[in-house]
């Protein structure tokens, strides 16, 4: 029998509280999480499963100051939204704290003061930009400049987006405040140092060889390079206005890095969750085990246990499953771009099918390598496994045993050997989910369940008792007791993946939550139970749905082109007596059809205030006729007539072209006269 620990710490990684989450979070982080505490707690294991806001540091401060709020209002809104997402999407957390919580800011402090007081930190003086129009020192972000590797003029302090450099702020050409528009000035600063250096032995130990069978290749090899390259000190503290305060003399403006604060967010909220917090964080029998994404697997596996070893009253992460990173259609999601799927925005769009998304993302985990969402695969997964493959089975086992026995499970006779191969299978099932799901390998405990659903269907599908209840109605009853025990080991199998389903399906087969040591028993569900009346588990998505979706998408790509793109350089020079031979007047339009066989010409009849002539406009494309009619308009009227169709076109109309190729009439801000001048 395997030796577990007596308890379990889960964590998943702070989100930060300066806007929603998206399905790269969950994907990365925070379903692969819910999967496994929901597993152990089917184990019956002792498991606390904490997270929380992440509240402090600059990506708050430039929120806030983007919405024009106060970073307080700015966390205490995101923290909200978040909270709710997870709640909605059924992430089973045992508290979600925040890190401006007072618990918080003693804990972190308590934990500064004791490196402090112990001289396990290291003081630094050193030169950092400093705004003298705000009148504060900065921090990366709120520096930008020409990137010295591609030459980006809006690289950050910290890295170019643009070719993904890391910098210093001290690389940067010309460089300028973001809060000022100032340039900066280098002045003279002192903070706190957590020696890295010191504990590189001792990680090189730990992680190299400690950890280089049980740890993902991914996660192991990211660290081994940043060992292998050597460790240098790094600051705990940073000049700024919002976070934990120093807690010590002399520190006075200057606040927790927020990469020493966010960690320690883990502790302050199991301290919020239970009076027997140390157990889970200083008792050797703990396993403790953190969720993260990739971008994060130095500060969990490096900086964090270094911190814990400084501290030296904390047991270490014994695993951090990190996953890659997840695209959606083919492109890298971005925040800044709202290149996203937003989960409160999914939540409204398609309500009750939170368990769609929750398959949908285990089944294409980023576990290895980085993968794509599109939503073509979400509308293919649902129709053709969750709902042909999984509800499906269930449909089928819950409407017949209603049909033939009035929703009473009959009792099973003489087991063919197929029985027993079948009930064999369904015996295992639980060991082999099991044991992906000890590894972290997520993804093959769903596909395994899910084989288990497809048994279920071959067996039906083989045994075929709409027949046989004709002519052997009592092999019937054998068939329908193992398609029943089947449904009910998938009950509990599929509580971690999919929980809201799991929910309705126990409903139908009018049982309790069972415990995992349960599933895959042929005497789960006793002949004579009662079950319920059948109801889908799954509906069909259809293409209305995804199309709404994708087209979403395509509307936030176009703005991002728009917005990206840049004007067309100014033409030639032209004097003032060649503008001057433009006689440009206000005319109002009094008629408008299409040109015959052809998409983008209108013709108009115009009202100049000096006659009333034909133009023909390529505005077809972008106007309704019947809508513009009476609309006001800039044409140049001394333009030479021309034939267009076999129509005489007299002048031109003025036309805005946007970024994207629409087009708009350059019209007057109020109604003037006809024959009006344009000067």
């Amino acid at each position: 029998m395997t030796d577990y620990p007596k308890r379990y710490t889960i964590t998943a990684a702070l989100p930060y509280a300066n806007g929603p989450v998206h399905i790269g979070h969950l994907a990365g982080v925070y379903l692969p999480a819910d999967i496994y505490v929901r597993y152990l707690r089917l184990q019956e294991r002792d498991v606390k499963f904490v997270c929380g806001s992440d509240e402090h540091g600059v990506p708050i401060t430039i929120r806030a100051k983007k919405e024009g709020i106060t970073p307080q209002q700015a966390v205490d809104k995101y923290h909200e939204l978040i909270k709710k997402s997870f709640e909605d999407f059924n992430i089973s957390f045992d508290i979600y704290s925040r890190t401006s919580s007072e618990t918080h800011r003693e804990t972190a402090s308590d934990f500064f003061k004791k490196l402090y007081e112990e001289g396990k930190f290291i003081e630094q003086t050193s030169q950092q930009y400093y705004d003298e129009g705000a009148q504060q020192f900065l921090a990366d972000r709120y520096i930008v400049g020409t990137c010295p590797k591609c030459g980006n003029e809006n690289a950050y302090g910290d890295q170019c987006e643009s070719c993904g450099t890391s910098l210093n702020a001290t690389d940067l050409i010309n460089p300028k405040s973001t809060l000022s528009g100032l340039k900066p000035v280098l002045r003279e600063t002192k903070h706190w140092y957590l020696p890295l250096n010191d504990y590189e032995a001792w990680l090189r130990e730990w992680i190299v060889e400690g950890h280089k069978q049980d740890w993902k290749p991914n996660v192991y090899g990211q660290c081994k390079s940043w060992i292998d390259q050597g460790l240098q000190p790094r600051a705990v503290t940073r000049d700024l206005d919002w976070g934990v305060p120093v807690p010590v003399e002399g520190a006075e403006g200057k606040v927790l890095y927020v990469w020493f604060d966010a960690p320690i967010g883990y502790i302050s909220a199991t301290k919020d969750l239970t009076p027997d917090w140390e157990t889970y964080w200083k008792d050797k029998d703990s396993k403790l085990v953190h969720f993260i994404g990739k971008d994060n697997i130095v500060f969990h596996c490096i900086i964090f246990p270094a911190m814990l070893k400084a501290h030296g009253d904390y047991v270490l992460p014994d695993n951090v499953p990190a996953n890659e990173f997840l695209n959606l259609e083919g492109d890298k999601i971005s925040t800044s771009r709202n290149w996203a799927v937003w989960l409160h925005e999914y939540m409204q769009d398609f309500p009750g099918k939170g368990d769609v998304l929750r398959y949908v993302l285990a089944a294409n985990a980023p576990e290895t390598k980085d993968n794509d969402f599109t939503w073509k695969d979400y509308q293919a997964r649902n129709n053709n496994e969750l709902l042909a493959i999984l509800g499906n089975f269930i449909n089928r086992a819950v409407v017949l045993t209603q049909k033939y026995y009035e929703g009473e499970i009959p009792a099973r006779g003489e087991l063919t050997d197929y029985d027993k191969d079948v009930l064999g299978v369904l015996e295992g099932m639980p060991m082999v989910v099991a044991s992906y799901l000890e590894r972290y390998r997520f993804r093959d405990a769903l596909g395994e369940l899910m084989n288990l659903a497809r048994l279920g269907n071959k067996y039906l599908a083989d045994t075929e008792p709409w027949k046989l209840i004709k002519t052997d109605a009592e092999r019937v009853q054998t068939i329908m007791n193992i398609a029943l025990q089947i449904s009910g080991s998938l009950n509990i199998l599929m509580e971690p993946f999919l929980p809201e389903s799991a929910a309705k399906l126990r409903s139908m087969l009018n049982m309790n939550q069972g415990k995992w040591a349960q599933a895959g028993s042929a005497e789960l569900l006793p002949a004579g139970h009662i079950i319920g009346k059948p109801e889908l588990l799954f509906e069909k998505v259809e293409d209305t749905a995804v199309d709404a979706q994708v087209q979403k998408l395509l509307d936030t790509k176009k703005e991002n082109e728009m917005a990206n793109a840049e004007a067309e350089p100014a033409k030639e020079n032209i004097t003032f007596d060649d503008f001057s031979k433009m006689d440009i007047r206000i005319g109002t339009i009094l008629e408008a059809e299409k040109v015959a066989k052809t998409k983008k010409l209108l013709k108009l009849k115009i009202d100049t205030g000096i006659d009333q002539r034909t133009v023909v406009s390529g505005i077809a494309e972008f106007f309704d006729p019947e809508k513009i009619i009476g609309q006001q308009v800039s044409i140049l009227v001394n333009l030479a007539p021309r034939e267009i169709r076999g129509i005489t076109s007299q002048g031109m109309i003025l036309m805005a072209e946007n970024a994207d190729g629409s087009l708009a009439f350059v019209q007057p801000s109020k109604e003037l006269k006809n024959g009006s001048g344009v000067r």
